[in-house]
């Protein structure tokens, strides 16, 4: 019997996602059963292929299924500039040579909900667009996911992609609204706790020097976004997707949490996108997301280094 912890990653794999992937497909206590794909960093054909290339490259039997190619109502703009054109920074790589699966993202969610129920950890990385499908098609699913982990929102509005909004939850606000919604419990990792869990950047790059496949493709793919975020935030990177892998991972990492109410705006001119929490419990309503406060950073940046398997 495989007493591995089993592990459903849903992503957008830009160059953070991938980060995080690798963690994912390092850790010997987990095993990952799929990855659903969706659009949001790049578009759909770019995540796929990404995701597809990620498994290549680490040698992992991993299924990548084919998601949502847009937000369920309303058009949003990419990452494109921080990420490259095709989400891996335009290197060029030769195209991975297995494809994706037939079945869809949001049916594979629902269909390995029931052959993990109950431990399945379901970790979102990207737009919660897939997830939303799959909550539409059987609003049950909660029920059989044993921990959800989300990376996205901001939850004092200071935002990554509007002055109030986080770029995940931005993407696709009405998805996300759905899942916190439906989901009565779940982690979030946050904008914010990932700008407080910066590393130097000199770090990362002596951990890219190492003589492993890992880390000279993630060297490669990352060198464009590395720059982008040297020159508009300084000497330290922040890799939001890497810090939700590692809660989710390794949650005794966490040194602080906190319980509240997490809702999303819709409507709003200046606001929509934004996640609200009620910090001082006004409303009345159940708290819904644990969210990420601080991280054991010692432990965080090992993990990241172990990943690209950079040594000790």
């Amino acid at each position: 019997m495989d007493d591995r912890i089993p592990l459903l990653i849903d992503t957008d794999p830009g160059v953070d996602d991938a980060l995080a992937l690798l963690m994912a497909f390092d850790d010997p206590r987990h095993r990952v059963v799929g990855l659903t794909i969706a659009a949001g960093n790049v578009g759909l054909k770019h995540t796929v292929a990404n995701a597809l290339k990620l498994v290549e490259v680490c040698d992992v039997d991993v299924p990548v299924f084919v998601g949502a190619d847009a937000p369920l109502l309303h058009p949003a703009r990419d990452a494109g500039e921080v990420h490259g054109s095709d989400g891996f920074g335009d290197i060029g790589y030769a195209r991975a040579a297995r494809e994706a699966e037939a079945e869809h993202a949001a049916l594979a969610i629902l269909r390995l909900s029931h052959v993990h129920a109950g431990r399945l950890l379901l970790v979102a990385l990207g737009p919660l667009t897939n997830i939303a499908l799959a909550l539409k098609l059987d609003p049950t699913l909660p029920e059989r996911v044993g921990r959800f982990v989300v990376m996205g929102g901001a939850v004092t509005a200071h935002g990554n992609i509007t002055p109030a909004a986080e770029f995940n939850v931005a993407f696709d606000p009405e998805a996300a609204h759905l899942v916190f919604q439906a989901f009565p419990r779940f982690d979030l990792v946050d904008w914010e706790a990932t700008m407080a869990h910066g590393f130097p950047h000199a770090d990362a790059e002596q951990w890219l020097r190492a003589e492993s496949p890992r880390a000279r493709f993630y060297e490669g793919i990352s060198r464009r976004t590395r720059l982008w975020s040297e020159d508009r935030r300084g000497d330290h990177w922040h890799a939001a997707d890497a810090l939700a892998m590692a809660c989710a991972l390794a949650p005794d990492g966490a040194l602080e949490w906190a319980e509240r109410p997490v809702g999303v705006e819709l409507d709003g001119r200046l606001t929509r996108g934004t996640t609200v929490v009620d910090w001082r419990r006004q409303d009345g309503a159940a708290d819904n997301a644990r969210i990420l406060m601080a991280y054991d950073q010692a432990r965080f940046q090992a993990s990241m280094r172990q990943a690209l398997a950079a040594g000790g």
